[in-house]
């Protein structure tokens, strides 16, 4: 072997292992940034309550396509175009593209900020929406938009440079500034209001009769201070990133500059940057728009039911929820929709997981698709929707078995929320199977180059969401729980469809058996083993000391299933704490020779 192609081995080595590196910091930050939106939103849903939970959702419905709008697939074209520009050697291009995006996003980021302000004005008090206290909320979070754009330029630069740790480090920033300060203030907000009614039967001076109406003051500011966080922590993440760039660059050298071509003309960078962002943004703006309609959707049409029927509605819910509700400004709708909004953060957790699983994949599966190595294509497939499954499936079928008990931990002072989220969240326990799988799968379809399938299939699921819950949430029967319903069938659609074109294009289909089936075995064994085990034990010891009992079980029992269908070989044991004990164990005990 010669000198040139030893250093040529060496650089690719080099290449793979910084590769590497990226991968696993730009996951771990998203793992950890997700669970802390994820506790986050669970801590401040309990002191907020139901209906302040819905003034925390409306506000997130109106931002989220705004977002959507105003950044448009840019970040991932910019990540695009820069990587390929390094790849060519064009440096200067480099610069170039970092330049021209500048004033684009400062132009969008303005106009969604303004928009946003204009928005909290209006939409709150349409009547199909009917959320007037939800105005602070939005008006509060309106900012966000606006630094969030200029981070989009750093974020998606950097990570076209292969550099993945600003990203990382500002999304960390940002979600510890929303954790804490959102928290810390929405919680002083509170208690000094409640401590000025105890005191004076006031609050910020206007006399109020009963507790309940005085709470019903407190709560839009209280949400409003939640989501002050969030603004903080898109500024403080803003303010990193600005700082990196000015002391540590982007370590482009001057040779580098000195030695590329010419950049490109200013209107072409420009077109190129467009024409790239449009389908990606696209896909993005739907998704979100969709959410808006179907958070108005679900809120209308409880109002619906209480405008026609409202007997029926009451019936099941008047004696809990209080006269105090039943004729507050923000009404019974936003109470129901606040429930629903109880079980999200639970329901989130897991496609938080399953995101980092698309984020690795995507590499592998488009090299193998490139370089149409079809056996290598075949195992990375196998790989990523067998890891999701095994992820995935008990997870859903353990959240929709134990779901009740786990709200009422974590909403414990909330009890009248918990009972109507608890009818709701064994539904979305199975959602979220199908949820938290689609992802992975569409970005495998990315990575094939298909990246108009997901946007269709993803639309086509989400105008399926849409239809059922109008239909559903307007029986009185059943109201918020079609929301559950909705999910469950718009996201079966998502998954099913995008996994059949997943096959259909690459021409591979990975074991049913191997992907599916044994995980779905193992998973019915482990839902079985929490639910019985919470029953024996939910009247005997403190309900956190059965939830994690029965966690602990379930997976003990989930594993052995796994080893008794031979879905874990001793390699992926090996891959668990502990994991060369735990085959010893195995081994005595014959589920393993």
């Amino acid at each position: 072997m010669n000198k040139n192609s030893t250093k040529c081995e060496k650089r690719i080595k080099r290449k793979d292992q910084s590769f590497m590196q990226g991968t696993v910091i730009l996951t771990g930050s998203l793992l950890l940034v997700k669970i802390m939106g994820i506790l986050f939103r669970i801590f401040v849903t309990g002191m907020i309550g139901p209906t302040g939970a819905t003034y925390f959702t409306v506000a997130y419905e109106i931002y989220n396509p705004l977002f959507a709008l105003a950044t448009a697939g840019l970040p991932i074209a910019i990540s695009r175009m820069v990587s390929e520009s390094v790849a060519n050697g064009r440096y200067r291009d480099v610069k170039k593209i970092k330049k021209i995006s500048s004033p684009i996003f400062l132009l969008t980021g303005t106009v969604g900020l303004l928009l946003m302000i204009l928005g909290a004005f209006i939409i709150p008090r349409l009547p199909f929406v009917n959320v007037p206290g939800a105005f602070y909320s939005v008006i509060t979070l309106a900012p966000t938009i606006f630094f969030a754009c200029l981070m989009s330029i750093y974020r998606g630069y950097y990570q076209g440079l292969k550099n993945m740790t600003p990203t990382a480090t500002s999304e960390v920033i940002e979600a510890s500034f929303k954790f804490f300060i959102g928290y810390v203030t929405s919680y002083s907000i509170i208690r000094f209001g409640m401590r000025e009614y105890l005191t004076n039967g006031t609050f910020l001076g206007k006399a109020y009769a009963t507790k309940e109406l005085a709470e019903a003051a407190i709560m839009p500011l209280a949400s409003a201070g939640a989501i002050l966080g969030i603004s903080l922590g898109a500024a403080a993440g803003f303010l990193y990133l600005i700082l990196q760039d000015k002391i540590r660059g982007d370590g482009i050298t001057k040779n580098e500059i000195m030695h590329s071509p010419e950049a490109k003309n200013g209107k072409s960078i420009a077109k190129t940057l467009i024409k790239n962002a449009l389908p990606i943004g696209l896909g993005a703006i739907i998704m979100n728009i969709a959410g808006l309609i179907d958070t108005t959707l679900i809120l209308h049409r409880i109002q619906y039911v209480m405008s026609t029927t409202p007997n029926e509605l009451l019936a099941q819910y008047g004696a809990k929820i209080g006269e105090s509700v039943i004729r507050s400004k923000d009404g019974v709708h936003g109470f129901l929709m606040g429930c629903y909004s109880f079980t999200l953060p639970l329901m989130m957790l897991v496609p938080a997981i399953t995101q980092a699983f698309g984020i690795v994949a995507l590499p592998s599966v488009t090299r193998a698709w490139t370089l149409k190595d079809s056996e290598k294509l075949k195992k990375s497939m196998e790989t990523v929707i067998r890891m999701t499954m095994l992820v995935t499936i008990p997870a859903g079928i353990g959240l929709s078995v134990i779901g009740p008990e786990l709200l009422s931990v974590i909403y414990r002072s909330r009890p009248i929320a918990v009972s109507i989220a608890s009818e709701i969240i064994p539904i979305l326990g199975i959602a979220t199977i199908f949820t938290a799988a689609s992802t992975p799968i569409c970005s495998m379809l990315q990575a094939i180059g298909r990246v108009d399938l997901p946007v269709k299939i993803i639309s086509i699921g989400l105008a399926i969401k849409i239809l059922v819950n109008y239909v559903l949430v307007g029986v009185p029967q059943i109201n918020i729980q079609g929301a559950g319903i909705g999910t469950l069938a718009g996201y079966a659609f998502i998954l099913v469809t995008s996994m059949y074109m997943l096959f259909k294009n690459t021409k591979v289909v990975p074991s049913f058996v191997d992907t599916v089936l044994k995980p779905l075995v193992g998973s019915l064994f482990c839902g079985a083993a929490a639910k019985i085990l919470m029953i024996l034990l939910k009247d005997r010891v403190p309900v956190i000391i059965a939830i994690a009992l029965s966690i602990i079980f379930a997976v003990v029992v989930y594993l052995l299933a796994l080893v008794s269908l031979g879905e874990l070989s001793r390699n992926d044991i090996k891959l668990l704490p502990k994991g060369e004990k735990i085959i010893k164990i195995l081994e005595k005990l014959r589920f393993i020779s």
